[in-house]
């Protein structure tokens, strides 16, 4: 057997040993979308390690497996530890779930959604309720201001 075969077989067995996906240690909170992302997650990553099983090709591509192995195992976690959040009628401080208007410094207006950590996406307007910005804003209500990053911001509607 050469060394460079044995470095190849190596390096599978590495890739193949893929890392878990970090838990956070904090609460996990959904909100009722949040639970059905989970769930559809869930639902891919167990189709992932079906098709890596049934392909026959796990010698092959045992990275493969190990990502769906993976991804199965964190979603799984995930779904065990979630905590549905419905959301408030009408919420007079901000809370978990609701969707919030604020005003900074130079004027600019921003909303977002504040939700749990795996559903969050800043881009979308949603923000994890561990951020530093939804942690400054929640319990307060519209007219207050908060120091977010080193700036006031004023909170002008909760919906």
């Amino acid at each position: 057997m050469s060394v460079a075969f044995t470095r190849d077989e190596d390096h599978e067995a590495a890739a193949a040993n893929l890392p878990d996906r970090p838990l956070s240690p904090h609460p996990n909170l959904v909100t009722p979308e949040g639970l059905a992302q989970l769930e559809a997650a869930f639902a891919d990553a167990k189709a992932a390690y079906t098709a890596a099983q049934a392909s026959g090709l796990i010698h092959a591509d045992r990275t493969a497996m190990a990502r769906a192995t993976r991804d199965l195992r964190y979603y799984t976690a995930r779904l065990g530890s979630a905590q549905r959040i419905d959301p408030v009628a009408t919420a007079e401080r901000v809370v978990f779930g609701c969707t919030v208007t604020i005003v900074r410094e130079d004027g600019r207006e921003q909303t977002f959604r504040i939700v749990g950590e795996d559903e969050a996406d800043p881009n979308a307007g949603s923000v994890s309720y561990v951020s530093p910005l939804a942690r400054a804003l929640l319990g307060r209500e519209v007219g207050d201001e908060a120091q977010v990053a080193g700036a006031t911001v004023e909170i002008m509607s909760i919906a």
